[in-house]
């Protein structure tokens, strides 16, 4: 079994690689740098190793902060960028109105209260592989990553819920045709925070790769 010491190393040697493709000759990727690459060789640079859960509280990834103070959690800032039609904002930043589009299953909704924001990757997944190891400011900042747009999702409660901390070895999006702007979004945000996947799921998202266009994604390490 790998050890999760070799896991991380490797798992930072990916996001190199992703660099390196990219921008020949820059050495080592740094925070800020977005490196575009095949879907393919994304998958294929994900390190593998075994999972940990020992030890997982979902209140070690405290969210949802209000990172710039503006009276808007991350829920709401979510709810905002990604809103169809705005809602508008009141009080302490109360969203009536707008409508969203739930890409997991197909679904518009027109009320904030019924979306879930769901972790792409879940917190209890980011835990197995490889958050363990995290401070709490990385682990803080995964649960909040705005920087990212995949990471987080604003999609009805029944699909989150369904999904809960599942990777794709056991859950896809019920809306087939969203299944691989999924795997795109599960490989970009597993490589961003240099999260390795277990030896089943790098099979999954291997076979599911070779049946989605093999268009570059862009991913910047966290």
């Amino acid at each position: 079994m790998r050890s999760w010491k070799r896991a991380t190393a490797v798992a930072a040697a990916a996001c190199a690689a992703l660099v390196a493709l990219v921008a020949p000759g820059v050495a080592h990727a740094q925070s800020g740098q977005r490196a575009e690459v095949p879907l393919r060789v994304a998958v294929a640079v994900l390190p593998v190793a075994d999972e940990r859960r020992e030890g997982y509280d979902r209140g070690l990834f405290r969210h949802w902060i209000d990172a710039d103070r503006d009276g808007c959690s991350t829920r709401a800032e979510v709810l905002l960028e990604e809103a169809v039609q705005a809602p508008e904002v009141v009080d302490r930043c109360t969203l009536i109105g707008g409508s969203w589009y739930s890409y997991y299953d197909d679904v518009t909704v027109t009320e904030a209260r019924a979306l879930d924001i769901d972790h792409m990757v879940p917190l209890a997944e980011s835990w197995d592989s490889g958050a363990w190891n995290w401070t709490p400011e990385r682990r803080r900042a995964y649960a909040n990553d705005l920087d990212e747009p995949v990471a987080l999702v604003a999609v009805t409660a029944r699909s989150n819920r369904s999904k809960a901390d599942q990777d794709p070895t056991t859950w896809l999006p019920p809306h087939r045709p969203a299944v691989c702007r999924y795997l795109v979004a599960w490989v970009t945000v597993k490589i961003r925070w240099t999260l390795a996947v277990d030896p089943a799921e790098h099979d999954v998202l291997t076979e599911l790769a070779a049946g989605c266009p093999d268009e570059p994604i862009s991913v910047e390490p966290a």
